[in-house]
């Protein structure tokens, strides 16, 4: 690896690892879920960074430092690593056992990072908005410093870290707000510490072994770095960053939660009617970053769309419909008030109004599942209907079939699941129960009413059910 003097990384090499610090419980969130779990618009604050993080050239890999709740936060992290550009490897996690401020969380995953690229970026992982060219940009101006922060100027800097510059304008520490003193510091300045950072490996090495936690807070700090680095004769950069403040900064409070998350719906939105996707309403619509909606698309509000859901172009999604990593093709038509979760809808379908898919229901093209109509790990023919009232689990049905209204598919004998094959063509009576396991075969009839606990062969007429008796009525 190339380096320049003064141990700064040469800025011909772009690569680099990136750090999030994850480790913290987030005390003034109050929750029993950690910070970083909390969700906007469907995805976790740290699936928003390692998305953030993605998008950056040159990051080598992403670390997660995990200290409270570990096990919840590692699980998301692979999760997370598993959407990111090399989904076949492995989240690198390092734990932080005891959460003693963001100088020991560096300390921890020092020597992880002495085996990585020599230049790491760190980031908290309570910033789901930070914006990916601002980032890029400062990992850009950045290069060649032994370390550097982001900068932001605020009118009132609040409870975040103040920069001090000297004379001249060269930073010469971070002060955090509650250990800052005129006296001592000069006149409180308005610009803050961002809280984003890139250091040569090296750098660190020499300079945490003098970090103290001689503060208020009895705790290392990650921006005490800053002082020892230019008492070292290190190249330092405070460099101010161009964005949405409010992008740049952590995820606290529930009100915090709440603003960042209407911001990323918002921009979220714009993105989509920019790309060509048609919204109703679009104040009421929420889509997650990773749903893909295509243009020409149609969204009425208010709906959501969450996960790796998949809308095609041509498809029209009515209001108070939610999708979780569901697919819907061109042309199909989700009516309101449904629940898509792990589904697939195929080109011209119909759903709804009030229909369910649960995981594995698959549609396929031209097919409808109507009103008040739930599938569940279930196939649905081309062209087959299903059109009322209607339960369809762990069932095989072919194309051109018509499942009348009030059919069941009885699939749980109290132990276990059981599978219903319906063929080609097949006529399924109103208010049919169909007792797995069971088929019924091609062009098949099952008269109305009927109770069907064997196989009916290929092109017969089936009834199960009693023969109805008229008894003349007494009088008086």
């Amino acid at each position: 690896m190339t380096h320049i003097p003064g141990g700064a990384l040469s800025p011909a090499d772009p690569r680099l690892d990136a750090l999030i610090l994850a480790a913290g419980k987030g005390t003034r969130m109050p929750s029993p879920r950690p910070k970083v779990l909390q969700t906007l618009v469907g995805e976790s604050m740290l699936g928003l960074v390692y998305a953030a993080l993605a998008a950056l050239p040159g990051v080598e890999r992403v670390l997660t430092l995990v200290g409270y709740e570990a096990d919840l936060v590692r699980a998301e992290a692979e999760r997370c690593a598993r959407r990111g550009p090399r989904p076949d490897e492995a989240a690198n996690c390092i734990e932080q056992v005891e959460q003693r401020g963001t100088g020991h969380a560096l300390m921890t995953a020092l020597p992880e990072l002495e085996n990585g690229c020599g230049r790491v970026l760190v980031v908290n992982g309570d910033t789901p908005l930070l914006p990916s060219a601002a980032l890029r940009r400062f990992v850009t101006e950045a290069a060649g410093a032994d370390l550097a922060f982001a900068t932001l100027r605020l009118d009132d800097p609040g409870a975040f870290g103040r920069v001090v510059r000297d004379r001249v304008g060269q930073v010469a520490a971070i002060v955090e707000a509650k250990d800052y003193d005129e006296a001592r510091h000069g006149r409180e300045p308005h610009e803050i510490n961002a809280g984003v950072y890139l250091l040569n490996v090296d750098a660190a090495r020499r300079l945490l072994p003098k970090l103290t936690n001689d503060n208020k807070s009895g705790e290392y700090y990650i921006t005490d770095l800053v002082a020892l680095a230019v008492a070292e004769g290190m190249s330092v950069l405070g460099l101010p960053v161009e964005a949405d403040t409010d992008a740049w900064l952590g995820v606290n409070t529930p009100a915090e939660l709440a603003v960042a998350e209407e911001s990323l719906r918002r921009r979220r939105a714009a993105e989509l009617l920019a790309s060509g996707v048609i919204l109703h309403s679009p104040g009421a619509i929420r889509v997650s970053l990773f749903a893909e909606v295509e243009p020409g698309a149609e969204l009425f509000g208010p709906c959501e769309i969450y996960g790796d859901s998949r809308v095609a172009a041509g498809a029209l999604i009515e209001s108070h419909c939610v999708l979780r990593n569901a697919v819907v093709g061109a042309g199909a038509r989700v009516r309101s008030f449904c629940h898509l979760e792990d589904a697939v809808v195929g080109a011209a379908c119909q759903v709804g109004p009030y229909a369910r898919l649960r995981p594995g229901a698959v549609m396929e093209e031209e097919s409808h599942a109507g009103n008040f109509v739930e599938m569940k790990k279930a196939r649905l023919g081309k062209g087959s209907k299903a059109n009322h009232l209607t339960y369809l689990g762990d069932a095989e049905v072919g194309p051109g079939v018509n499942v009348g209204a009030g059919t069941i598919t009885c699939n749980y004998d109290g132990r276990n699941k059981h599978r219903t094959v319906i063929g080609a063509g097949a006529f399924i009576g109103s208010n049919t129960a169909l007792v797995a396991p069971v088929t019924v075969g091609e062009c098949a009839l099952v008269g109305a009413g009927s109770v069907i606990t064997k196989d009916v062969p290929a092109e017969t007429l089936a009834v199960g059910r009693g023969r109805q008796v008229n008894v003349p009525r007494r009088k008086g």
